[in-house]
């Protein structure tokens, strides 16, 4: 080995050697500022590791979630296959017991791909008949007239899932084929309620020979879980229902359809009857281990089972023609919508947010760098290269950088689980990556020339250089597209989230940060030029130190800046969700409470509101007017030639006075009361109104615009008249619909209080409920306040609304990290003054009023133009900002909102704002106090080392 690689060597550990002292030796000496340093890493990688952990989070449990609330109905896949083909009935009858169709059932499960899972609990198989079969029965159910119809199934497991109310469970005696003549059956307590069953009696099913099959109830059974897919999905198996025979005639008739459950080996019996049989076998999905990744691999897959290669190893188990059917993609489809309207809103905040903490990052590196500054300088004259001195900043940095953004990883994969790791990483390396680059850059960068002292360097004077015009520029270009672009495309373009569309607020709060930065010796002079006319000292000096304050305070006021913007944007977003479920509850009820007959939904029920009702209601707590109302939907519409047609509107029967103070109480269709008055007598109720009487009408507007202004005469069941439209309103509380006709109720020849349109403050329920029941078991309350706390969040939904929470917390945090930043590097200069002026008679009281209007200025301009750069920021992105996915989702009453607008929220403006006031007050007046108790002579002592 030569000797001077023996050299080269002993000179690489010479400096490894040398690199530690340096490294420890400063660690040691300001260990404040490492931890300060450290702990701010800390958060900030946590808050970055966290939030892609969050967002996957909240997705996959939003997916979990629709897939498990879903109607069955939807999400349900259903294997369907022709009954066995004619031939031996032997042959038939045993491809449709229970050993075969469950053979069947067993392997489709196991066959099942990735990610398609089953819950095995809750799918089911067996056969049913598909069509109806009257039973004319005497003694079953008729409320019209007509024979019910039934429908006959051997649902698998039955005993699991229902518990035994009455008699026996039913079974088969002996082998059943498609000559049995005698079956069992169960029916659930509301079918046996409604249609008059019991234990023992007997329905005659027809069959395709010559004698009925005799169908004998032996069990009545209650649904253990009624509303999960084994039983939800054809819902006549636990529940009968009341159809009408004809839609289109009127009044309609209507008849029961209900189920009957037979057992499982009793299938080949129905193979015999008319009911078309076919076999079943329903999978309910398992959703508890699906994540969000794989939604477009579940899509695919689901699509291929309905019209794709699993489909035909489907055919292979459950024969050539089998079908699958599901709404499932349906679900996907608008699970995909509510993620694509939400991803680009929640990434506003992230943006938001990031950029603060980022400039809160670089000004803890500059503040930093101003106290070591002589100190680099020193060694920069004594020879120090700026490589040699950039790699030891590096390497203090990185002590303390690297282990904190560690921590902050693992805090947040420990606080939020079942996510993907590697955004995480990334996050939390891109906060070590930029403190441990930019605070030895930015330091060595400023010690590339020798630097003259005395010279000023404050933003009274300084003048902006070319190549800060150019950026500015450049970064008001870019606000400018960044809003033109969210106003016209909104916050999903495409389904894709546009990271310049959603960095509009913070470009918008950087180029206002810009502005102010360059208009803010503006005021101060003037204000200088006012006080110096003024007695006293304190003011004019205030002012001159808050005019001499160094260019390096920029960033401050950039930080405040965006993160107020942010800040108002979030909270803007939260008030705008609020106000459309508000909104959408008002719409659902119509008023704080609404009373209804069960048959508010058919046109105009046969049901009288008795007066004592009203009473009653008005008698119950809280109730301050009631709206009595009289309701029919599906009025025809008269044509331009004066007949009906298809079109058809609901007819709203009201008392003028009540219901205008209603419409303006809630803001829906607002109305002057004397715009229904009609001229002539009132027709006595039961009696036909005169031929020249033409009631005035409000209507909405497409119905305005069909009828136009011209008399029609319309006919209802709540009487004929001729009406003419006088006004249109957008909405009513009566109804939710689009099309409406609304005329006082006292001109209405067969007059009937339907519903009950009730306000007031602190509801009694139980009163109200009391009242309704008194008044019928038919008659239902629906409170408003129940209404809105039904608009519960989903969990893609409140996962937003927590980002945009946090979002807001971490940026006032930041925003006031930032003014403490701020005053912090300017401290030891402020001390040292106040330390001066004391010995030359300045009293305590008056250095805490010194330093106070000294740090206003900059905090007064940091909140105010918050408050207007935020206000301003919402006005231009509101255009293109839509809640309504983010406020209601799918929830009920959602159809009724085609926008959620946002809007500035003013406690969200005004809160953060006079935090930072609050915050450079408080600052300033410990500094003064703390100053005040060391005395000066501590402080002028200059060289002096303790």
């Amino acid at each position: 080995m030569s000797p001077r690689s023996d050299s080269g060597r002993s000179a690489a550990v010479a400096r490894a050697a040398a690199l530690a002292p340096w490294v420890r030796t400063r660690l040691r000496t300001a260990p404040g500022a490492a931890c300060a340093l450290g702990l701010l890493v800390l958060v900030t990688a946590f808050l970055a590791a966290a939030f892609p952990r969050a967002v996957d989070t909240y997705e996959s449990k939003g997916l979990r979630h629709d897939l498990v609330v879903e109607d069955p109905r939807r999400s349900v896949l259903e294997l369907t296959a022709p009954p066995p083909a004619l031939g031996v009935e032997a042959e038939r009858a045993a491809a449709v017991r229970e050993a075969a169709l469950g053979a069947v059932h067993r392997k489709v499960l196991a066959g099942l791909p990735e990610p398609v899972r089953a819950d095995a609990f809750q799918s089911s198989y067996g056969i049913r008949t598909t069509e109806p079969i009257a039973a004319g029965e005497k003694w079953l159910a008729r409320p019209y007239g007509l024979d019910p119809k039934l429908t006959y199934a051997t649902p698998s497991a039955l005993p699991a899932h229902a518990t035994l109310r009455d008699g026996a469970w039913p079974a088969v005696h002996g082998a059943v084929t498609t000559a049995t003549k005698d079956v069992e059956a169960a029916v659930t307590e509301e079918t046996a309620k409604t249609l008059g069953l019991k234990v023992g009696s007997t329905i005659a099913v027809p069959t395709r020979g010559s004698e009925p099959l005799t169908v004998r109830i032996t069990g009545i059974v209650a649904p253990k879980l009624p509303d999960t897919a084994y039983w939800a999905f054809e819902r006549l198996l636990r529940t009968p229902s009341l159809v009408p025979q004809d839609v289109m005639q009127r009044p309609p008739r209507y008849y029961w359809i209900a189920a009957l459950l037979l057992p499982p080996d009793a299938a080949p019996a129905l193979l015999a009857t008319t009911g078309a049989p076919e076999p079943y076998w329903r999978i309910a999905p398992d959703p508890s281990r699906l994540t969000v990744l794989e939604v477009d691999r579940l899509r695919s897959r689901v699509a291929s089972l309905e019209s794709g290669p699993e489909l035909l190893k489907l055919r292979a188990l459950a024969g050539p023609t089998a079908t699958l059917t599901t709404d499932l993609d349906v679900v996907l489809a608008r699970y995909d919508a509510l993620r694509s309207a939400i991803s680009p809103v929640v990434t506003v905040a992230a943006v938001g947010i990031g950029a603060v903490a980022a400039v809160v990052l670089l000004m803890t590196g500059g503040l930093l760098a101003a106290r070591r500054r002589s100190e680099l300088a020193l060694l920069r004259s004594r020879g120090g290269s700026l490589r040699g001195i950039g790699g030891r900043l590096l390497a203090e940095t990185a002590v303390t950088t690297v282990p904190a953004a560690a921590l902050g990883l693992l805090l947040a994969v420990a606080a939020i689980g079942r996510a993907r790791l590697w955004p995480a990483v990334v996050g939390a390396a891109a906060v070590a990556v930029l403190v441990c680059v930019a605070l030895p850059l930015g330091t060595t960068l400023l010690h590339r020339r020798p630097q003259l002292h005395g010279g000023r360097d404050d933003m009274m004077t300084a003048r902006p250089s070319r190549r800060r015009t150019v950026a500015e520029l450049t970064v008001l270009v870019l606000a400018v597209g960044a809003v033109a672009a969210l106003r016209r495309r909104g916050t999903a373009a495409g389904g894709s989230t546009d990271f310049l569309v959603s960095a509009a607020p913070v470009l918008v709060g950087l180029i206002a940060a810009l502005v102010l930065a360059r208009l803010y010796p503006l005021p101060l002079r003037l204000a200088s030029r006012t006080v110096a006319r003024l007695r006293g000292a304190v003011g004019f000096l205030a002012l001159a130190r808050a005019g001499r304050a160094s260019v390096s305070g920029a960033p401050a006021l950039l930080a405040l800046l965006v993160a107020l913007t942010t800040a108002a944007f979030g909270g803007s977003v939260l008030a705008g969700v609020a106000d459309a479920r508000d909104g959408a509850a008002v719409r659902a009820t119509g008023a704080d409470a609404r009373i209804s007959g069960g048959g508010e939904a058919m046109p105009l029920p046969n049901r009288l509101v008795p007066d004592r009702l009203v009473r009653d209601v008005r008698e119950a707590g809280g109730v301050r007017d009631v709206a009595p109302v009289q309701i029919e939907y599906v009025v025809p519409l008269p044509s331009d030639d004066g007949v009906e047609d298809t079109k058809s509107a609901t007819l709203v029967g009201v008392d003028p006075g009540t219901y205008a103070k209603l419409a303006r109480a809630t803001g829906l269709g607002p109305f002057p009361t004397d715009l229904l008055k009609a001229d002539g007598a009132t027709p006595k109720k039961g009696t036909r109104p005169s031929q020249d009487r033409v009631l005035p009408v409000l209507a909405s507007p497409a119905v305005a615009e069909r009828l136009g202004k011209r008399p029609h005469d319309l006919h209802a069941q709540a009487g004929d008249f001729t009406m003419r439209v006088v006004g249109t309103v957008p909405s009513t509380p009566a109804v939710d619909n689009a099309d409406f006709l609304i005329v006082d109720a006292a001109a209405l020849t067969r007059r009937q209080t339907t519903t009950l349109l009730v306000t007031g403050g602190s509801l009694d329920a139980k009163a109200l409920r009391a009242a309704a029941h008194r008044a019928g078991s038919t008659f239902s309350v629906q409170l408003r306040s129940e209404e809105r706390a039904a608009f519960v969040d989903t969990p893609m939904q409140s996962g937003a609304e927590r980002i945009y929470a946090t979002a807001i917390a971490a940026g006032a945090g930041y925003a006031l990290l930032a003014v403490l930043l701020s005053l912090l590097q300017t401290a030891p200069e402020r001390t040292a003054l106040l330390a001066r002026l004391r010995t030359m008679g300045l009293t305590l009281r008056q250095g805490r009023r010194l330093l106070g209007l000294e740090a206003m200025p900059q905090a007064l301009l940091a909140a105010v133009g918050g408050l207007l750069v935020g206000w301003a920021t919402i006005a231009l992105l509101a255009p293109g900002v839509d809640l309504v996915q983010l406020a209601l989702s799918s929830a009920p009453g959602s159809d009724a909102f085609d926008t959620a607008p946002l809007r500035a929220d003013p406690w969200s403006l005004a809160l953060p704002a006079l935090g930072v006031v609050a915050l450079a007050a408080a600052v300033a007046a410990v500094q003064a106090w703390w100053a005040g108790r060391r005395g000066s002579i501590t402080e002028l002592r200059a060289g002096d080392t303790p």
